[in-house]
């Protein structure tokens, strides 16, 4: 024993317990089995009550690595026995371990090594959450973007993400003097001790890395009767504790002078914090949400203005209306914070924007907040809104229940006088399992609601199998004159009460349930749960429970895990790969088969299907297959054969085809066979650098470039519309010669054959009509591409000009459409409506191009496209610098070969477009010279030499 003492352990871990004897254990053998044997644990008993100190004695006389402690009282929290424990700790360096969890078997190898290498005083590694009462083995990374790779820092203000997102103290190892010389312990007697000890200790230390390896298991239990301390939100006393932690941390940076990392902490607090509480008011009393707004409004409105621009629009809305104690509009708010997607207000519709609601708009600050145009409600159909879905009545019967509701109809979008219609459906929440529908008997516009009641006889109509299905969701369906909405019934808690039950008669008989009884959901819907109430019931519940720990039981679920397993494995990538590959090898090749793919899958549009549309109107005897991505297809052919972007029967429809026809690519993975032509139309000439003269592709590793010249070596053939395609993606993407198909772009034959004949395109025409614009002034097209954020992903489209500025100046002149990368989305405010259109959805780009007499852009390909019709352009290129040094790189210079103006600024723009017949007349012959040297292929006969050289002239596929 003396000998262990003079060998100082590398970590000591302490283990902190309070009433968990049975989990104990497991926590500690978690330290006892790290690869790093030098390590020693301290476990601090925080005077339980239920044995976990004689466990822990009990542990500790098995090893001499354990020892064991127990505090003279309870303390009321986690921080005065991890105190107490780092008090008497051995080790150079500490890590905390909470008795529910448990460390993964390298993390305090992993901790030391990164410690000792850097010299940090403070290491914090990668957490993962897992929900032990998952079926699905569910688990989550926290914050894993602060991880993804090792990173050393010299100073908390380097990366201020970590000091208000990660405020574990247990994903973490401290150098032991380091908390020593700093005086850093936890707070006593107050809940979220976390939180300040971890801001504490980041600003005290002088280094601290971060590594990306998993050290933490936090073993989460969300069905558990007894909340741990982070969820019992639902106590008043437990919001106070935490506003205290966040005055006292408020303290210590303001000591420091440390304003940006306040400004930080404080727009978590109203992102993060505060929204945790917001969720669980629809469930809270009144006297709870009075109080709840007092202490809140007393902290928030300290905040300066800036830590409001850092939030959601949502997020904005709920605080302001929370200081404004507006339960009537703060409720549906709330409704839509839990559910991101749904329209939870009326709505208003007032100068030109959309509205939350009409209180308040007197408050300057107010009416910025409550402005929702944004967020596009307005500009959706009825089909493509989730409706807030309002339990108004709910009553029991011997039959069943008797349900009334209330949907909110914003800005009237389900007009007076449609067709109504609705059905309650009652699913199953486990997947795959049954449904019933119930009609409801009455649906009627109501003021700015739709009201509706149904009498839904549960009692004989709903048949549950009675030990699979305990969970049941409703919806309810409304039909619009045809187009379909569906919503979910919102409830709160208080709504329920006094509920009862109703008696069902489930498939397996009585014996396993015979009642179902109502509940509100986390997100605040009604739900139910079956329940046992006949002494039969109870019976055989209460013995089948007791069997589920049984050998056989067991032996069981290990069957049904293994199913499971087995089912998501055969529906991973690497599965569906693999059997794609045998699929190639043993099925036969389907003459005449195509498979048509554009953009991934997500529109029918372009040069593929200018070729489908070309062997349709020759009617050549073609199976033609269209791929589709998302959920359900949008704007495809109702005659065509639809398959789902890596479903099974879209593998199928690859392995056998004769011909690939896209203008992106394949998935990477799939391997071609030699007897199918792939048939690579492309989507675009290229300003911006691509393939292999991109930077990240040089710099790629050996086998990752390989790869992805495998997945280019698959196209049998090219489409390029000119030499400088042939100089540029040609070469970029290494493909030979031979494989050119030197026929210009199919999807371009409409343009080139529309400046041919100096008329507008009957597409063109049918669009106008469509879309209401008028012939008589002319169209101006703003077609921008998409820009990146420094991670690389695609950053939000923000208009670089003002618009309704534009329809102020412009709109009685011209018609502006608005069509972004497919990439982005945009949502225009109805001040603008009928002076400005959005086109982005429109699935094929050529009607569009021929409905505009001029065109704005910047680096986009379409100034290649457009250059055919000889109409001008203009190059708003507002972010020239920034473009070109975080691009990755141009073949030519814009500047200097643009066929039209090219400016930098809103009132550039404006001052070129006053003028129409002066930019059309100045720009002639640069065009034709544009559109000779980037589009010399495009000859308007694409398709039509596509389909004869690989289908026949006469109709006959080759």
């Amino acid at each position: 024993m003396a000998q262990h003492h003079d060998i100082p352990p590398d970590m000591s871990v302490v283990v902190i317990v309070y009433n968990d004897a049975e989990r104990l254990p497991a926590a500690v053998r978690s330290v006892l089995g790290q690869t790093l044997q030098n390590v020693e644990v301290v476990i601090a008993d925080d005077h339980s009550t239920d044995g976990s100190y004689e466990v822990a004695q009990q542990l500790a006389s098995h090893s001499t690595r354990v020892r064991a402690i127990q505090l003279a009282e309870n303390s009321g929290g986690c921080g005065e026995p991890r105190n107490q424990g780092v008090a008497i700790a051995r080790g150079r360096y500490v890590m905390f371990l909470d008795s529910d969890d448990t460390l993964e078997v390298n993390a305090c190898r992993n901790m030391l090594l990164a410690a000792e290498r850097t010299g940090a005083d403070l290491v914090s590694g990668l957490c993962l959450r897992v929900h032990t009462d998952s079926r699905s083995g569910k688990s989550a990374r926290w914050y894993p973007w602060l991880y993804r790779h090792t990173r050393t820092y010299e100073s908390i203000a380097e990366i201020p993400d970590l000091l208000v997102f990660d405020t574990l103290s247990t994903n973490k190892c401290y150098r032991r003097e380091f908390l020593a010389e700093n005086k850093l312990t936890f707070p006593r007697g107050i809940h979220y001790e976390d939180l300040l000890f971890s801001a504490r200790a980041y600003l005290a230390a002088s280094r601290i890395t971060l590594i990306p390896n998993t050290v933490y298991y936090w073993n989460v239990v969300e069905k558990s009767e007894a909340k741990s301390i982070s969820n019992r939100r639902h106590e008043i006393n437990n919001f106070a504790d935490r506003l205290e932690i966040h005055r006292r941390i408020d303290r210590i940076l303001g000591e420091e002078g440390r304003d940006e990392l306040k400004l930080h902490k404080d727009v978590k607090f109203l992102k993060h914090d505060l929204v945790l509480y917001l969720r669980e008011l629809p469930f809270l009393d009144d006297e709870y949400r009075h109080r709840f707004a007092e202490m809140a409004r007393g902290y928030i409105d300290t905040f300066a203005e800036e830590a409001y621009a850092g939030l959601s629009p949502i997020q904005r809305l709920c605080a302001y209306l929370l200081r404004c104690e507006d339960w009537d509009h703060l409720m549906p708010a709330i409704d839509t914070l839990i559910n991101k997607t749904k329209v939870s207000s009326p709505l208003l519709e007032r100068d030109g924007r959309v509205y939350w609601c009409a209180e308040h708009l007197y408050d300057p600050l107010g009416r910025t907040v409550l402005d929702v145009t944004d967020l596009g409600y307005h500009a959706k159909p009825v089909q493509r809104l989730n409706l807030r879905n309002t339990v108004t009545r709910y009553t029991e019967n011997p039959a069943g229940v008797t349900l009334a509701g209330s949907l909110v109809n914003p800005l009237g979008v389900i007009a007076h006088g449609a067709r109504l219609s609705a059905e309650l459906e009652f699913r199953a929440r486990r997947k795959s399992l049954q449904s019933f529908r119930f009609a409801v008997q009455t649906v009627r516009h109501e003021g700015e609601s739709v009201s509706w009641q149904a009498a839904v006889p549960l009692a004989g109509k709903l048949r549950p199998v009675g030990l699979v299905d305990d969970v049941w969701d409703v919806r309810m369906h409304l039909t619009v004159d045809g187009e379909r909405t569906v919503s979910r019934l919102t409830v709160g808690r208080t709504d329920l009460e006094g509920a009862g039950e109703v008696r069902v008669r489930p498939r397996l008989s009585r014996m396993m349930a015979d009642r179902i009884v109502p509940h509100a959901s986390a997100n605040g819907h009604l739900a139910f749960r079956l329940a046992q109430r006949g002494r039969l019931a109870r019976r055989t519940s209460a013995f089948v429970l007791e069997n589920l720990h049984s050998p056989p039981a067991r032996m069981a679920k290990k069957i049904v895990h293994k199913v499971a397993s087995v089912r998501k494995s055969l529906n991973s990538g690497p599965r569906k790969i693999a059997t794609f590959e045998r699929m190639v090898r043993v099925l036969p090749i389907r003459k005449g088969t195509v498979v048509f793919e554009s953009h991934l899958g997500k529109q029918y549009s372009d040069s593929p299907r200018a070729v489908y549309e070309e062997l349709r109107r020759r009617g050549v005897p073609v199976k033609a297959v269209w791929s589709y991505a998302g959920s359900r297809p949008v704007g495809f052919p109702a005659d065509v054969k639809l398959v789902q972007r890596w479903s099974w029967p879209y593998l199928k429809a690859l392995a056998q085809a004769e011909f690939w026809i896209d203008n992106q690519g394949f998935p990477l993975k799939l391997s071609k066979r030699p007897e199918t032509t792939y048939i690579q139309t492309w989507h675009g000439s290229a300003l911006k650098r691509m393939g292999f003269d991109e930077p990240k592709y040089r710099i790629m590793p050996e086998h990752e470039q390989r790869a992805y010249q495998q997945a280019i070596d698959r196209f049998d053939h090219f489409v390029v519309r000119g030499e400088h395609d042939e100089r540029t993606l040609a070469r970029a993407y290494r493909i030979p010669e031979e494989k050119l198909l030197r026929t210009g772009y199919p999807r371009n034959d409409a343009l080139v054959r529309a400046r041919e004949s100096a008329s507008h395109a009957q597409a063109a025409q049918e669009l106008a009509e469509r879309l209401g614009i008028r012939r008589d002034r002319p169209v101006v097209l703003y077609a921008p591409t998409f820009r990146t954020q420094d991670d690389g992903k695609v950053r939000k489209f923000e208009f670089p000009f003002d618009v309704e500025e534009f329809a102020q100046r412009f709109g009685n002149r011209y018609t502006l459409l608005i069509r972004t990368h497919y990439l982005n989305e945009v949502t225009l405010p109805p001040s603008v409506a009928g002076r400005v259109v959005n086109v982005s959805e429109e699935p094929d780009i050529a009607p569009v191009l021929l409905l505009s007499d001029v065109l704005i852009t910047d680096y986009s390909s379409v100034m290649f496209d457009y250059a055919l019709l000889q109409r001008p352009m203009v190059f708003y290129t507002y972010d020239w610098d920034a473009y070109v040094e975080n691009s990755r790189g141009t073949y030519f210079d814009l500047k200097e070969q643009a066929p039209g103006p090219v400016v930098a600024t809103e009132d550039e723009l404006f001052a070129v477009l006053a003028d129409l017949n002066a930019l059309t007349s100045a720009g002639k012959e640069r065009l034709e010279q544009f559109r000779t040297k980037y589009g010399e292929y495009d000859r308007g006969d694409a398709a039509a030499r596509i389909v004869d050289r690989f289908f026949g002239p006469g109709g006959a596929v080759r």
